[in-house]
């Protein structure tokens, strides 16, 4: 199948957005992990001390993931750029981008979780 520009084109936008996405997530981090630190000098019981450490534990694999979908979704657009600059036919890798979509669809649902439940334990310890 040869794609079109249109093809193309969708594939980059979905690039561009997933970007932009993991972005806004990155700097969500940060916000959670400054959090974190505010609540270690406030709450120091062995129990939120420990709830805490989970989190932050949660919050520095879903950093190293969404680092990992980024550096992906670079080597593909410069696989896609470098194909079309040779002039190949087809430039595009269809299964790496539907697997890149199932990572990111999976990766939202994971992080959304993670937030529901780092909010529900703002809620009950302060």
């Amino acid at each position: 199948m040869v794609p079109t520009k249109k093809s193309i084109e969708k594939i980059h936008f979905d690039h561009r957005l997933w970007m932009n996405e993991l972005s806004f997530f990155s700097d969500e981090l940060k916000i959670y992990e400054h959090r974190l630190e505010d609540l270690v000098t406030k709450n120091n019981t062995g129990k939120v001390l420990s709830l805490l450490e989970q989190f932050q534990n949660q919050f520095i694999r879903q950093r190293e993931v969404l680092e990992e979908l980024h550096h992906g979704i670079k080597v593909h657009e410069q696989k896609i750029g470098e194909a079309m600059r040779r002039g190949e036919e087809d430039p595009v890798d269809p299964e790496f981008h539907n697997s890149m979509k199932e990572e990111m669809e999976s990766y939202r649902n994971i992080y959304t979780d993670l937030k529901r439940k780092f909010y529900s334990f703002l809620a009950k310890y302060l």
